[in-house]
Formats: C-alpha cells, sequence, structure tokens
C-alpha cells in the first residue's frame, strides 16, 4: 500500500461531496474553501466565491506540510484586501520548515471561523486494524495534550456499528455525546469506502448545527484508486511532498500508474548514484533498498520503486526505458561500475516471461548506452513462467548486454545484491 498525501482543498472538497451521505444526519458541513495557485486570477476568483469579499478569511499554504501555524504561515482574520497582499507576497517565495526548504506555489483561503472550543479527531490504517482518536482539546497544541486523546480501535474484521462511541469519549465532553459519537461513526464509514490510510481533523468547531474542518490533514492508499477513485473525483492529483519536485521522468510514470491496472512506481534518489533497481513488487523494494543501506552502500542507491499486479509487456518496457535512460546519461565520472539490480520475490500472478519481454525490448535499445556507461546487470526472480523469462536474460548476455549473473528462486532473494557489490570488491 502506498499512502499519499492530498491537498487541504482536495481534502475538504471530498469530504464535502459525500458529508451527506455519510454523516450529514447530525452536523452540516461548512464547505466554504477557495484554491490559489500561481496561475489563479484573484479577481476572478473573488467574483465566483462572493464570500471571499463579505467574511473574514483565513489564508494558509496548501503545501502538504504540517506546523504552518508554529511557523507564522497562516494569516488569520483577514480582508480580502489583505489577504491578497499576503498571497501576493507569499506566492513563489522559499519558506525552510523543520530542515525542508521549498517554494510555496498552494493556497487554501476558508471563513475565518472564531471557536469558542476546538476538537480533534483522527483515524489511523494500522496492522491489526484501524484506531480512531478523539480529544476535547484540539489545536496546535495537541502534541502537548496528548494524554487527552482517548484511542478506540476497530480490528480488521470488526464493525463500526457494533461499538458504542458515545460511551468511549472523554468524560468532559459535555456536548451532545451521541451526537458525536455518530458523527465519528460516519467519518469513520467513509474513511473506508474512500481507501483513506490517514485522516485528521485538528482542529474542528461546533456551531449550533454546523461542523467547521478548520484543518484537514490526509492520506490515500492509492492502491484503492480502481475502487474508490470515482469517489475520490476526475481531477484529484497527489502532489509532491514540500521541498520536492517531481521530475519529468517520475511524472511520466505516475502518468503510467493512474492509466493502469498494476501498480508502477518510481522515485530518483540520487541520479548520480550506481546501483539501480528494477524491482518487482512492494514488498521486495524495501527488502532490497533495506539491503543497499545494510551493506553500507546507501549514498550509491539512485532509485526506489517498484513494477507489480502483473503489468503489460508495454508498460514494463516503458517503465524499464525510463530507469535505463536515466542510469544511461553519463558513466561515473571516476570510470567505475554501475549496477543494475533486475530482482523480485516469487511472484503470485505476475508473468515474469511477459514482464521480462519488456525489459529486454528496453535493454537491447540500450545496449551501446549501457556499455558505454559500465553497467553490470545482475538478474533474480521467480513466479509464473519464471524459466522463460530467466531464458531471455540469459540469451542476452550473447548480444554483447552485459548480463553477470541471472538467477531463479533458489538463489536468496537479497544475495542478488551481494554478488553485485562483491565484484566491486574485486576491481
Amino acid at each position: 500500500m502506498a499512502q499519499k498525501p492530498i491537498r487541504e482543498y482536495d481534502a475538504k472538497n471530498m469530504l464535502a461531496r459525500h458529508w451527506q451521505e455519510y454523516i450529514g444526519k447530525d452536523f452540516q458541513l461548512g464547505t466554504k474553501v477557495a484554491q490559489v495557485a500561481p496561475d489563479t486570477d484573484l479577481d476572478k476568483l473573488a467574483k465566483n466565491n462572493q464570500w471571499l469579499t463579505t467574511e473574514r478569511l483565513v489564508v494558509k499554504p496548501d503545501m502538504i506540510m504540517g506546523k504552518r501555524g508554529k511557523h507564522g504561515l497562516i494569516l488569520l482574520n483577514a480582508e480580502w484586501n489583505d489577504a491578497k497582499k499576503w498571497l501576493k507576497e507569499k506566492m513563489g517565495s522559499e519558506v525552510t520548515v523543520g530542515n525542508i526548504t521549498g517554494e510555496l506555489t498552494h493556497f487554501v483561503i476558508e471563513p475565518f471561523v472564531k471557536a469558542d472550543h476546538e476538537y480533534y479527531v483522527a483515524i489511523k490504517s494500522e496492522r491489526d486494524g484501524d484506531t480512531i482518536y478523539f480529544s476535547t482539546k484540539g489545536g496546535v497544541d495537541i502534541e502537548e495534550n496528548w494524554a487527552s486523546v482517548v484511542q478506540i480501535m476497530v480490528p480488521t474484521l470488526g464493525y463500526i456499528d457494533d461499538f458504542d462511541i458515545a460511551s468511549k469519549l472523554p468524560q468532559d465532553l459535555t456536548e451532545d455525546r451521541k451526537r458525536f459519537g455518530q458523527m465519528i461513526k460516519g467519518l469513520f464509514k467513509y474513511y473506508l469506502d474512500l481507501g483513506y490510510a490517514f485522516l485528521e481533523i485538528n482542529p474542528f468547531a461546533v456551531k449550533g448545527d454546523t461542523l467547521f474542518t478548520l484543518d484537514l490533514k490526509c492520506r490515500l492508499d492509492d492502491t484503492a484508486s480502481f475502487e474508490a477513485g470515482k469517489k475520490w473525483g476526475d481531477d484529484l492529483q497527489f502532489p509532491a511532498p514540500f521541498g520536492r519536485k517531481l521530475s519529468k521522468e517520475e511524472q511520466y510514470v505516475e502518468e503510467l500508474d493512474s492509466k493502469s491496472g498494476a501498480s508502477l512506481k518510481l522515485t530518483i534518489l540520487n541520479a548520480k548514484g550506481r546501483i539501480w533497481d528494477l524491482v518487482a513488487g512492494g514488498g521486495a523494494s524495501v527488502i532490497y533498498t533495506d539491503t543497499v543501506a545494510d551493506l553500507g552502500w546507501a549514498k550509491e542507491l539512485a532509485n526506489y520503486g517498484e513494477y507489480s499486479g502483473d503489468p503489460s509487456m508495454d508498460e514494463t518496457y516503458e517503465y524499464a526505458k525510463t530507469v535505463l535512460d536515466l542510469m544511461t546519461r553519463e558513466p561515473d565520472p571516476k570510470g567505475r561500475n554501475k549496477y543494475l539490480i533486475i530482482g523480485g520475490g516469487i511472484a503470485n500472478f505476475t508473468d515474469v516471461a511477459k514482464t521480462f519481454t519488456g525489459i529486454v525490448k528496453a535493454l537491447k535499445e540500450y545496449k551501446e548506452k549501457l556499455n558505454k556507461a559500465n553497467v553490470k546487470i545482475f538478474v533474480r526472480r521467480g513466479g509464473p513462467n519464471y524459466p522463460e523469462g530467466l531464458k531471455k536474460m540469459r540469451d542476452l548476455s550473447k548480444e554483447g548486454i552485459p548480463i553477470i549473473e541471472v538467477h531463479g528462486p533458489d538463489y536468496p532473494m537479497t544475495k542478488i545484491l551481494a554478488s553485485a557489490l562483491a565484484m566491486e570488491e574485486k576491481k
């Protein structure tokens, strides 16, 4: 499961679209929200959202970051003219949050809500189920007040309707406990149905029958897109984390992934690194990455990613070609070898022969560049039709492509990395 954060603006719009279906029996939702991007015409935005010029406002970056209030990145209780001035000053500026520096490009605007009381609610997916968190002491100091947080674990095979949520809420909740309990049940069902992995509203405020989500942060399980994607909306985007811009190659693989029933992931860690992976399977990608680090080569690891879920030959070819293009753009400046690990566990249903046909096609296309960049290739794979796939790899060595070792499932999965790095030690 890949947990991907989305912008607060998108999260609030998604919640608003489904509020009545899941939660709206006990509370109405404050739904006024506007987004500002680099190309936003502020005058046109105000014309389309007239409340911007009639209400006091809150403006903040929408950049997948936390601690905005503690870093002075929230404008509170402002009129529209002041908000416009602040946005123009902040748009495109560089800020540092913690140890990360990045450019501010997206903002969210909402009505300013003067809350007498702020609450905290969150849901988090864990190994054995989903945990609900609730506190009557929400806000920027929730971490300091963590002792006030009630935690309710719903097991993986449990049903939220079997729980008396109201009775488990904090004793200092003096408002209608039943109404809060029903709201949390509805939010939990929404969380499950839409494929969330994490959702946090901190804080939220209640005025009469209206609930205001003053700050909303969430992550979606991107593998749930084929099941829940229609509820997400066609225009939902998964932006890069604050301080990191996706390369065109990463964007291309994201596009491939979005159009496929398989999983195709690519993150460039060090474009000048000498160890590159073409790994099948999300679990295998973690194991290979950890093994590289354990062997003392973490600084040389160039990429992190995986292909899985039985991608087509063409999808695998495009994915492999993208990695090979990055790897072979220039030789190591000291003339040292680069190592390509074509690895994976023992597949359950991914056709090894089919996916290896795509990889072989890419390797043939990059033959000259692979040799020029001193690339050495090591292969280990198992699964349906793996003997045919491994034969395709062995046959490549006869064509001048630098295949050094090819192994099946009888060879330990991580030993292929030790084999590659042992070659470095012998030089």
